[in-house]
């Protein structure tokens, strides 16, 4: 299975930019993270945790145990109680948090926004990637990989992600690049392990012959690769993230046999990049 790296070193900046836009006095850092699985949501976790460190600060994670609107909306209101400095702030979905981050501010609360960017509120910066460019490169490597020709299937994240709808449009623009390239089926896995092989096993049922597989992300990239060594059927895969539960199954890519080593340096032992050389307005 080919992966690209979705910058978990790019994450590890994320508190010290909360950090430097709050006070001088700032003493403890938030994070709030939409669930303990997701691989980059861990490394923003875990990236606090060295930025804190070598700023000397504390820090303490929420992380609701569903994805369900009234949960998260609820821990917002915790993470207020506890008054932190700074808060590094992953949202679950980038309208309905809008009005959690206008509380955030009211309480005056820095916000630095990651992963998902948010469609309202005010915040210090936000840290991301081109998700477009990054599923542009990961598609054509696949068909080029399939040789211009075969059929495909997409495994979507969920609808209301702007990270998802722009792999997704990313994958099916390249496809229009590629003629006798055709898209069987595309449908949502909730970027989740377990939906996505779920999804892959009945793609295989209804289709006799599947090429490749563009997976938003990847634990859905590694729900299919099950998916398919349980049918006993072969096919390219593709994700995105170039996280450790991957690495294994890497062939190449961005991240291929040639330059994967850093990936499996455990994030705990990563070094924080200088804020300046991410830093973009």
């Amino acid at each position: 299975m080919a992966t690209n790296h979705r910058g978990a070193c790019l994450l590890l900046v994320l508190a010290m930019l909360a950090v430097s836009s709050s006070s001088a006095s700032a003493e403890t850092i938030a994070t709030f993270t939409r669930n303990p699985s997701n691989p980059i949501l861990r490394g923003v976790r875990i990236g606090g945790e060295i930025a804190a460190n070598a700023l000397g600060v504390g820090i303490v994670h929420f992380i609701p145990r569903s994805e369900a609107p009234p949960e998260q909306l609820g821990l917002v209101d915790e993470v207020i109680h506890n008054k932190p400095d700074a808060i590094v702030f992953a949202p679950f979905d980038p309208k309905a948090m809008v009005p959690a981050v206008d509380k955030l501010n009211a309480a005056g609360i820095p916000v630095t926004n990651v992963n998902e960017r948010l469609e309202g509120g005010t915040v210090v910066s936000y840290v991301g990637t081109d998700d477009y460019q990054l599923a542009l490169t990961t598609a054509r490597y696949l068909i080029k990989a399939m040789g211009g020709k075969g059929n495909v299937v997409i495994l979507e994240g969920p609808d209301n992600l702007p990270t998802s709808i722009a792999r997704v449009k990313a994958y099916k623009d390249v496809l229009k690049e590629f003629p006798e390239v055709k898209l069987l089926a595309s449908k949502s896995a909730n970027y989740a392990r377990t939906p996505a092989a779920e999804t892959m096993r009945s793609f295989l049922r209804l289709y006799p012959q599947i090429d490749g597989v563009l997976a938003a992300n990847d634990p859905m990239a590694i729900g299919a690769v099950e998916a398919l060594k349980a049918a006993n059927r072969k096919a390219l895969v593709v994700g995105i993230n170039a996280s450790k539960e991957v690495l294994d199954f890497i062939k190449s890519l961005v991240v291929d046999k040639t330059n994967y080593q850093p990936y499996e340096t455990p994030m705990e032992r990563r070094t924080c990049p200088a804020l300046e050389s991410v830093a973009v307005n």
